[in-house]
């Protein structure tokens, strides 16, 4: 019994190894001709970084977008200048200014940024200052947030993103509409906190057209000189208030100030932003700062 078994067992194994070394040997089939061919599995196509900040200002969670543009002479722990962005998540803004920037650092057209995206939970909360226009207040359950919202990106922020990054002290933001309004209410407000400011179709009409009539910064001995950068689109009201407003820029802004404005009747309120932003970069972030 022992050695049919012995038997059995020698005849199974020399059977698996011939079957093996005729595997080896024997060319696989060939695929049909009309089959697909063969593809992995598809995976996410990553850009940047993302994080969260538990803030203490808002009470909420924020969620932070950055992209650092490849500069092809630059060593990867170079400083760069921040470029802040409302209206900053990857559903929102980020994705196509990134990819603007991604081309335009890289062909120096502008000087190498680091991009850091906001992205929105009450925007209208956030982006607007207080008002006692009542239809203003009809366009959101809360609005009139702007400074809480100054306060986090001065005192949360910047700090988080200035221990995580190499940074300059060299900062800008960029923003269009609501987003718009609080860049350049945030210039007259609160000057220091940027040294560049770029605006695209700004919704002046907030708060019954104050901003348009506010005091222009007042020059600070020592302080960087700060830009500004308007562009409106053929939104007949926003395009005549972003005109009144540059036309004081005309008359009253000190030396200190250097701005453009650039009325863009090609584009509506809903295209201007990418091309508003290519020349608003080239202009005020070029690669001579």
């Amino acid at each position: 019994m022992h050695a049919l078994r012995a038997a059995v067992t020698a005849t199974a194994r020399f059977a698996l190894t011939a079957a093996l070394a005729l595997a080896a040997t024997t060319p696989a089939p060939a695929p049909a001709a009309d089959a697909p061919p063969v593809a992995s599995a598809a995976v996410p196509i990553a850009f940047g970084e993302t994080f969260t900040i538990e803030s203490r200002i808002l009470h909420e969670t924020r969620r932070i977008n950055v992209y650092r543009a490849p500069a092809w002479d630059e060593s990867t722990n170079a400083k760069r200048p921040l470029l802040v962005m409302p209206d900053g998540g990857t559903a929102e803004d980020f994705p196509h200014v990134a990819g603007l920037l991604q081309v335009s650092i890289g062909n120096g057209s502008v000087r190498p940024v680091l991009l850091v995206g906001i992205e929105n939970t009450e925007r209208r909360r956030d982006l607007t200052g207080p008002t006692s226009n009542a239809n203003d207040r009809r366009i959101a359950a809360r609005v009139g947030g702007s400074a809480a919202f100054r306060d986090f990106i001065r005192d949360e922020l910047l700090p988080v993103v200035a221990a995580r990054y190499p940074v300059t002290d060299e900062r800008a933001i960029v923003g269009e509409s609501l987003a718009g309004l609080f860049v350049v209410e945030t210039f007259l407000r609160e000057p220091s906190l940027f040294d560049t400011y770029l605006a695209f179709d700004p919704s002046l009409w907030w708060a019954d057209s104050a901003l348009v009539a506010a005091p222009l910064p007042k020059p600070d001995a020592g302080a960087r000189a700060k830009s500004l950068f308007l562009a409106s689109s053929s939104e007949p009201a926003l395009a005549r208030l972003t005109a009144r407003f540059a036309a004081r820029l005309e008359h009253e802004a000190p030396p200190s100030i250097r701005w453009w404005y650039e009325p863009m009747p090609a584009e509506t309120h809903a295209t201007i932003y990418h091309p508003a932003a290519i020349r608003a970069f080239r202009r005020a972030l070029g690669p001579t700062p």
